[in-house]
């Protein structure tokens, strides 16, 4: 009998071997820790655009491979979210220190017929340099908006402005591997953000 319970023993201990060195293959870049944002790893949307930036140069989601990318959309003449939402993430690069230069931010453009790339410089960084806006024709932007499952309407303000546009307002992150992980809320607290942007560079916040 004790031959059989000594084989068993050497038999436990082999399999636990085996799941610690398969424990420690095992992808670590993915943080076990919570988002405090909507987790969409996975999703099968978002997955890339190719659209012009405020420079003049072509930019899909790959240029930035090694950051953590956020991106929102909006427009220039929006007169609430998109300067809440910039300001919020011009403050999260702050809190980050160092870090800030591993974080990519990206504003979208949903209105191209007025939003010149002069005109998207201008505002972006007036929050932050290093943010850049992302431009195209008509057909580009309504294709990437699809793509990001963000809706836009125009519609008239009533006032010498011209129109409004009514929008959709999440921020979307991405890892430094370029895999969407979480779609965080435009009027998040700042500490949820940087919460999930430490997680997204791979860090414990």
């Amino acid at each position: 009998m004790r031959p059989v319970i000594e084989r068993f023993g050497l038999w436990v201990a082999a399999v636990a071997c085996m799941l610690a060195l398969l424990s420690g293959c095992a992808d670590n870049s993915i943080p076990v820790e919570p988002f405090v944002a909507t987790d969409i790893t996975g999703a099968d949307f978002a997955r890339d655009f190719r659209l012009v930036d405020h420079y003049g140069k072509t930019r899909t989601l790959s240029d930035f491979k090694g950051k953590a990318v956020l991106i929102f959309f909006g427009y220039t003449n929006c007169p609430d979210v998109c300067l809440t939402t910039l300001s919020g993430l011009a403050m999260v690069q702050k809190r980050l220190g160092s870090d800030a230069g591993r974080v990519q931010v990206l504003f979208v453009t949903l209105d191209p017929a007025r939003d010149t790339p002069e005109k998207l410089a201008k505002f972006v960084t007036y929050f932050h340099k290093d943010f850049l806006a992302l431009y195209g024709d008509e057909s580009a932007i309504a294709g990437t908006a699809k793509e990001f499952k963000v809706t836009y309407a125009k519609h008239d303000s009533g006032s010498a402005a011209g129109y409004l546009l009514d929008h959709s307002a999440g921020v979307y992150g991405f890892d430094t591997q370029g895999r969407l992980r979480v779609l965080i809320n435009h009027d998040a607290e700042l500490v949820s953000i940087l919460h999930d942007v430490k997680l997204l560079l791979g860090e414990k916040p």
